[in-house]
């Protein structure tokens, strides 16, 4: 079975600035994983890669394949990994805050921040974006403007739109950031709902973002993966003490982890 990831010691660097260092990372189909680390780990970076935003420093050797190939047209890529970021959320808010809840989702279409005159739509991308926003559970709000919603209801739309595709994969960025408790509870169990149709990536310094679905993961530290593999093997206390820097006790009850720092 070929990876959906397969980055083998990839380095990234900003002018004399190393930001990540030697990432090995294999991803498989069926697989669900968290990337968790400090923040300033290196995390954020590692999505970027993931996502062709950046490129490795061709100084090293290194082998970076997403679904099996080496070169990709970004845009086709991004239509293969459904990617929700803070990022993106904000943007919508500055630059679009008339769009409506189906537009932020039909924006998907193209890549963009809202609908423009010069947007057409076919009755199936029509037909398939109400069915991802009943999915969801927005499909109430679909004329109600970005400006209007709470932020779990524009964070539910931004997935929207990155799932109108049907991508392989779904990327999260710190999902629940800036989410009140209910809006935080709704978002996790519409992830987990995600999770049964998706692979997963999950991007947080937060332990208690990680879903029973879960598989694997990845522990970051100072750009670097500190440890990878199946979960119950990687997230330990002693490892979670070494990524951040602190004596953390970490548990698991009803599939749900606790971490705790003494």
């Amino acid at each position: 079975m070929e990876p959906i990831i397969d980055f083998e010691n990839i380095y990234v660097s900003y002018g004399q600035y190393t930001a990540l260092h030697g990432i090995n990372l294999k991803i498989f189909p069926g697989e669900n994983w968290v990337i968790l680390g400090a923040n300033g780990s290196g995390k954020s970076t590692l999505l970027k890669l993931f996502s062709n935003d950046l490129y490795p420093n061709a100084s090293y050797t290194f082998q970076k394949k997403i679904f099996g190939k080496e070169r990709w047209d970004i845009f086709e890529l991004k239509k293969l990994l459904g990617i929700v970021t803070n990022d993106l959320q904000n943007k919508f808010e500055q630059r679009s805050p008339l769009a409506t809840a189906l537009d932020v989702v039909l924006s998907g279409y193209h890549s963009s921040l809202g609908i423009f005159k010069h947007h057409s739509f076919s009755g199936e991308e029509i037909k398939a974006a109400y069915q991802t926003m009943e999915f969801l559970n927005i499909l109430q709000i679909k004329n109600k403007k970005v400006c209007e919603m709470s932020t779990g209801q524009l964070r539910r739309c931004i997935a929207g739109r990155s799932l109108i595709h049907n991508p392989h994969i779904f990327v999260l960025d710190e999902p629940t950031s800036g989410l009140d408790i209910k809006a935080r509870t709704d978002f996790i169990k519409t992830i987990q709902k995600i999770s049964k149709t998706k692979s997963i990536i999950l991007i947080t310094h937060d332990v208690s973002e990680i879903i029973p679905e879960i598989s694997h993961a990845a522990l970051m530290l100072n750009g670097t993966i500190y440890s990878s593999g199946k979960i119950d093997e990687v997230l330990t206390s002693g490892n979670l003490s070494r990524v951040f820097n602190a004596n953390i006790k970490i548990s698991r009850s009803d599939g749900k982890y606790f971490a705790t720092c003494e």
